[in-house]
């Protein structure tokens, strides 16, 4: 690319981030990465009364956790800042007045009360009200197109309310392109006069978005499907400005599991899952809202499958370190239509990325969970991990997989002790107890030598032993290798729980 690459994550601060927000900043970031450009960070909080605090934080640290970090943005690298909106509404003023007085804009000065009065009339005739070329000029309308420069300069210095709204062109088709959609042909008279800047000294979404793309030299805007429907505006006010347009891609939505439309938090709520990288706290009503972090997800899971909500690399290969997803990142294979999120495919992603993980750094993070664990040695515990996270899809679960390693069982499932009590098993109980404790050198290999080997030479059923066996050491038939967790919990307490199983049941 002839062009410095440079995109921007762009959202707004009303609440926390939704996943299909981080897909956007991740889309925008591997980009960036693929073609040595940079990942910019902007803050678009022009809609002051939706500002929530604490949601531009939130921003961040769901981007630094998801291990995508912007380059440029707030209180970084600031060579096109500042970069909140809020604080570049100087700026914006002079854009607006220009294309007014190129004839590109316009003042209009009716009030809520008279446009929803015209929308009423159209919807008694069975029509919509759009606010264009077919009626601005027509004097039902208050704007300085149909006021003389005088009335309009009065109404102007005398405070009155007014909008600045942008000119649609009449009778003109607009050629677009997309890097997703490829080419859109758009007819500009089915477009409606936008607002782009407002009595309150604010520019809407719409202005302030390209005049800051353009003077932050953003070479890709790539955001969601949902600003679709904008982008012939946009390109319009390019034109107006006589300004080079960055090249667009639009994302596909991701879709509820089941189904039709946007995933939403009510379908995370309703089948078990978060939609925000991390837990949210709502200021105003204290409700907790789930986060994948909390959730125990893995950063790098997260992200593996965030990239294969609407892309695809075309290859056979599923799972991607951060590093391998930049060099295979082609925002041509991105898809046009909606990517359906599936919960137990996080799941699957997750369980990968546990078994890459250090059995101690996991053993550390299961030992600040529980306090059971607090003064047991966390090389101790690592080594258990180590037997079970095979079967374990989040941290949580090791206790349920493992608790037997640390604790006596307290109780034996009813169900197994069914099976695996017959009349001769204390007898056969009773021979392990011996064998156990004549075991000088206790590991692993020795007592699977002695104990098969005593089985087979006296023609005994496996499961005759080993299941009450497992029973007596776990309380159910589950768990790694049996003589694996009687070399973890040592000779003694093996000889325990074995001779509390007898006592119990007999």
């Amino acid at each position: 690319m002839s062009k410095n690459v440079r995109v921007r994550f762009a959202p707004s601060p009303t609440g926390p981030l939704h996943i299909g927000g981080v897909r956007t900043a991740l889309f925008n970031y591997l980009f960036a990465k693929k073609h040595n450009g940079e990942f910019v960070l902007r803050i678009e909080d022009t809609d002051q009364n939706r500002y929530v605090d604490g949601a531009e934080n939130y921003i961040v640290e769901a981007l630094n956790w998801c291990g995508i970090p912007f380059d440029e943005g707030p209180g970084k690298n600031e060579k096109f800042g500042p970069y909140r909106q809020s604080e570049r509404k100087h700026l914006y003023r002079k854009y607006a007045d220009e294309l007014v007085s190129n004839g590109k804009a316009y003042y209009a000065f009716d009030t809520a009360d008279q446009l929803d009065a015209h929308r009423k009339d159209h919807e008694a005739q069975g029509k919509t009200f759009i606010y264009n070329w077919h009626n601005r000029e027509k004097g039902r309308l208050v704007n300085s197109l149909v006021l003389s420069e005088e009335e309009t300069k009065a109404k102007l210095e005398s405070g009155e309310d007014y909008v600045i709204r942008f000119k649609s062109p009449q009778d003109q088709t607009l050629q677009l392109k997309d890097i997703v959609r490829g080419d859109i042909t758009i007819d500009t008279n089915v477009l409606d006069d936008k607002v782009l800047f407002k009595s309150d000294g604010m520019p809407t979404y719409h202005l302030a978005n390209i005049v800051d793309d353009h003077l932050m030299e953003i070479s890709h805007v790539i955001r969601g499907e949902e600003w679709l429907p904008s982008l012939a505006l946009h390109q319009l006010l390019y034109n107006a400005f006589e300004w080079e347009a960055p090249q667009f891609a639009h994302l596909p939505l991701i879709l509820k599991p089941t189904g039709k439309g946007k995933l939403s938090k009510r379908d995370g709520d309703k089948l078990g899952f978060p939609v925000f990288p991390l837990q949210w706290e709502d200021p105003q009503t204290q409700s907790i809202s789930r986060g994948y972090k909390e959730d125990g997800y893995f950063p790098e899971a997260v992200v593996n499958f965030l990239a294969f909500l609407g892309w695809n690399p075309g290859t056979e290969q599923e799972l991607f370190s951060l590093k391998e997803l930049v060099n295979a990142f082609d925002i041509n294979k991105v898809n046009k239509a909606g990517a359906r999120f599936d919960p137990d495919k996080t799941k699957w992603f997750n369980h990968h990325y546990m078994q890459e993980q250090l059995d101690l750094d996991l053993a550390n993070t299961f030992k600040a969970n529980r306090t059971e664990l607090s003064e047991i040695d966390t090389n101790y515990v690592a080594l258990v991990i180590g037997l079970v996270k095979e079967r374990a899809t989040f941290i949580n679960d090791f206790w349920d997989l493992s608790h037997y390693f640390f604790m006596s069982p307290e109780v034996y499932d009813e169900k197994a002790s069914k099976k695996a009590i017959k009349e001769d098993t204390f007898e056969i109980l009773q021979t392990v107890i011996n064998i156990v404790t004549s075991t000088r050198e206790f590991t692993v290999q020795n007592l699977q030598s002695k104990i098969k080997g005593w089985i087979t030479d006296n023609g005994i059923g496996f499961g005759k032993v080993m299941m009450p066996l497992r029973l007596a050491l776990v309380g159910a038939l589950q768990g790694p290798d049996v003589f694996e967790i009687m070399f973890m919990i040592g000779k003694n307490e093996t000889v325990k729980r074995i001779d509390a199983l007898i006592k119990h049941f007999n």
